[in-house]
């Protein structure tokens, strides 16, 4: 186990390890928990009870969040002809076919999403060595590959996060800022609940949703009742 400085040791004085809290209870610790002098990320870690190496096991998607991530994100689309400024309309910080593709090959990665039409994936596909291990490679799974580009390229500047389970079991996702207010994380966190609850394979039996915790980027995780959010979903 990773040592600990003193500061994240009196952070740590707070919480009851031994406690599952309710969302609300959970949500106003964490908050308690800032210590950076930054605007700390708030990020859900989720422990699933799916086995990753089984192809129909595999949970992939993606969340919009109603508020946002509090930060901006820069949107890529790779596509040509009126695509293009159907990207552009809706937000899109870069757009282009060829000479965005020699760009990344020349080691360009300012962006944090990428789109792309289906016309376009044989083209970016030759990039999955660049950007598959980073975690950009546009894919249907999550709705990046779509002729629908204005649609995605707005959400994704509203706030849409991707999520995808390791080979561990586990899923990682930022859901806000800490300076956000209770309610504004409650209803980012609750929404990526609900899109992950839909991502659940249809054949898998058991525990889906082993457990849940949120911390702040510098400070230690709370458990929180994973009962209490279900029971807060719209199911």
């Amino acid at each position: 186990m990773a040592k600990h400085g003193k500061r994240y040791q009196t952070l740590l004085e707070k919480v009851d390890r031994s406690k599952e809290y309710t969302l609300d209870e959970a949500i106003k610790l964490v908050k308690e928990l800032k210590s950076a002098k930054f605007d700390e990320t708030v990020e859900v870690a989720v422990k699933l009870g799916v086995d990753p190496r089984k192809a129909d096991q595999m949970v992939r998607g993606s969340a919009v969040l109603p508020h946002g991530l509090g930060k901006k994100v820069k949107v890529l689309v790779i596509t040509r002809g009126d695509k293009e400024q159907e990207a552009l309309d809706a937000g899109a910080d870069y757009v282009g076919f060829q000479d965005i593709i020699d760009k990344i090959k020349g080691g360009w990665l300012d962006f944090d999403h990428v789109v792309a039409t289906p016309d376009a994936m044989p083209e970016v596909a030759k990039l999955g060595r660049i950007l598959g291990p980073r975690g950009l490679m546009p894919s249907p799974k999550t709705g990046t590959v779509t002729q629908d580009v204005g649609r995605v390229v707005r959400e994704l500047k509203k706030g849409r996060v991707e999520f995808r389970v390791d080979k561990t079991g586990n899923i990682h996702v930022p859901v806000g800022k800490v300076s956000f207010d209770d309610q504004a994380l409650k209803e980012n966190i609750l929404a990526f609940f609900e899109e992950l609850l839909n991502q659940r394979p249809q054949n898998f039996k058991g525990t889906y949703i082993r457990s849940c915790h949120l911390s702040p980027t510098m400070g230690p995780s709370v458990k929180v009742d994973v009962n209490d959010i279900l029971k807060q979903t719209n199911r």
